[in-house]
């Protein structure tokens, strides 16, 4: 299975240096010189790394097939992926998006929801989750919220706070529209 770790942005200079927005933990183990990405879409790879620095914040990436400034403007956008079989397999750590993907979601015994995606942000990554009414709910999964997750048997465990699972429905948004009513009727 393949693993998404960075996605091209937009060239660095002239001689075909992309910057890319990282979807990795481990950044310094997957963009080394040698190492061969899969890329989406298929015409624009395979890519081999030539050079990886940061200039800031920012990663910079130089690949053998691309040596022009032009050329990294067509690779714009593009995905780059790495093989998951060559990760190593005690990597007790986390998981991966593919791994949490289709997962139930379950608060005691009642399934709430199944997992759709993995939002991997600077702080802290957040779990999307789709209720069964179809709502996109956010969740932070971080061990207090999200104590189990169990792959084998197919589910995550949540101990949501009091509200979490009503931010993102339509009624709170109607209740403070509400509110906001009530405010100006007593004014």
């Amino acid at each position: 299975m393949q693993l998404q770790v960075a996605r091209i942005g937009k060239p660095h200079g002239i001689r075909g240096e992309v910057t890319v927005q990282v979807l990795t933990d481990a950044p310094g183990d997957r963009f080394v010189p040698g190492t061969e990405f899969v890329v989406e879409p298929a015409k624009a790879g395979p890519l081999t790394i030539t050079s990886a620095r940061w200039n800031k914040d920012i990663l910079l990436l130089g690949f053998e097939e691309i040596s022009t400034r032009n050329q990294a403007e067509e690779i714009r956008g593009a995905k780059l992926f790495i093989e998951t079989e060559e990760l190593e397999e005690d990597d007790d750590e986390g998981w991966y998006e593919h791994e949490l993907v289709g997962l139930e979601v379950r608060v005691g015994s009642q399934v709430v929801g199944k997992v759709t995606a993995l939002n991997t942000m600077p702080v802290q990554d957040l779990l999307v989750i789709e209720d069964a009414d179809g709502k996109e709910i956010l969740v932070p999964f971080v061990e207090e919220i999200v104590p189990e997750v169990n792959v084998e048997d197919g589910y995550v465990l949540l101990t949501p706070p009091p509200g979490l699972f009503e931010l993102n429905t339509d009624a709170s948004a109607s209740d403070t529209e509400e509110d906001d009513a009530e405010t100006k009727d007593d004014a």
